[in-house]
């Protein structure tokens, strides 16, 4: 009989490894909350460095669960598993019960909670909005306006909202955001080539490839300008426009501008579906609330649980291809998990 493996979550993580397994031959269950698959990537517009268009990869993961081996379970959630020797039983919230010889956990990960951050004015000020606002309002293709419908002749983006923060708790990198800001900073120069753009930033952590090209580019090419600095407030002024107060780390002063849009770059921070599942099948957490492998150097897809593994944004913030790569070693360690159970 074919081996099973349930896999919880339809993002990029789950359905690469889903299929992957598919294609080695095992019966493949993915069970998604929502409606649809592909997660974060069905937010997003296009993708750094090359400005490569998201929907390419949603095209993709769509091609990727056409295997008959796979079975998508949508706006479904798991809500009790017990163990039976070396099968897991899992119950569903439709009230199907599953059997499982392995379970891959790939609940991604939220975006950090702007409004949190009040001292910036999300969700009290109109023209205060989030990276994923932005990227939102590029897919409608709509004209680049702030809440009065006019252009704005100035736009700044805030970096680290939620992440390197010790306030809120969340002291790491979330990898994406600084590359993702000066994405989105030559786009806004793109649609508004008379605007002035500014990048407030703690560090420039452009690790990937051509990611240096492209933070060389927006301000050889585009103009966009860099300001070492961390927002301290943002208030409304009566036009609705935005006075942000940053202290010029690098010039040792503190600095006032006002902006018609200001931009906050949110990170990554562990999903509350991540919270829920690793609660209920007894997975253990690192001190960031992220799922922690059993050994994050030489078996970063296995967890504290025989026959459970963990792939994706679950366990730390990455970007797309890393997390397609992710799900791949993820199918490859349950296949030897199964070989050796046979």
């Amino acid at each position: 009989m074919k081996k099973k493996v349930v896999v919880i979550g339809a993002g990029v993580a789950g359905i690469e490894a889903a299929a992957h397994l598919a294609l080695m031959g095992y019966d493949v269950t993915i069970l998604e909350k929502g409606e649809r698959i592909g997660g974060h990537v069905l937010q997003w517009d296009r993708l750094f460095p090359t400005q490569r268009p998201a929907s390419e990869i949603q095209d993709y993961l769509n091609q990727q669960i056409r295997n008959p081996n796979i079975r998508l379970i949508a706006q479904t959630c798991l809500i009790k598993n017990e163990r039976n020797n070396e099968q897991f039983n899992l119950e569903l919230s439709d009230g199907n019960v599953l059997t499982a010889d392995a379970i891959l956990v790939s609940t991604g990960f939220d975006l950090f909670d702007a409004r949190i951050k009040e001292e910036y004015g999300y969700g009290i000020y109109d023209n205060v909005i989030t990276s994923c606002d932005l990227e939102a309002l590029f897919s409608s293709e709509k004209p680049i306006t702030n809440a009065q419908g006019e252009p704005p002749s100035r736009v700044g983006f805030i970096h680290c909202v939620g992440s390197r923060d010790e306030k809120v708790g969340n002291t790491y990198c979330s990898q994406v955001c600084c590359v993702t800001a000066v994405k989105q900073a030559i786009e806004v120069r793109e649609k508004l080539p008379r605007s002035e753009v500014f990048c407030f930033y703690m560090d420039m952590r452009m690790f990937g490839l051509r990611f240096e090209e492209l933070y060389k580019e927006s301000q050889e090419k585009w103009g966009v300008n860099f300001i070492r600095g961390r927002l301290s407030e943002a208030s409304e002024n009566l036009d609705g426009s935005i006075l942000i107060k940053v202290e010029d780390t690098l010039a040792g002063r503190p600095l006032k501008m006002r902006v018609g849009l200001l931009v906050l770059m949110v990170g990554f921070v562990p999903s509350k579906g991540t919270l829920t599942i690793g609660k209920l099948l007894g997975l253990d957490f690192t001190p960031d609330g992220f799922l922690k492998p059993a050994d994050e150097y030489i078996d970063g897809n296995s967890s504290n649980i025989p026959g459970i593994y963990l792939s994706g944004t679950c366990k730390a913030p990455k970007t797309i291809p890393d997390t397609l790569t992710d799900g791949r070693a993820a199918a490859l360690a349950i296949s030897e998990y199964l070989a050796s159970t046979s």
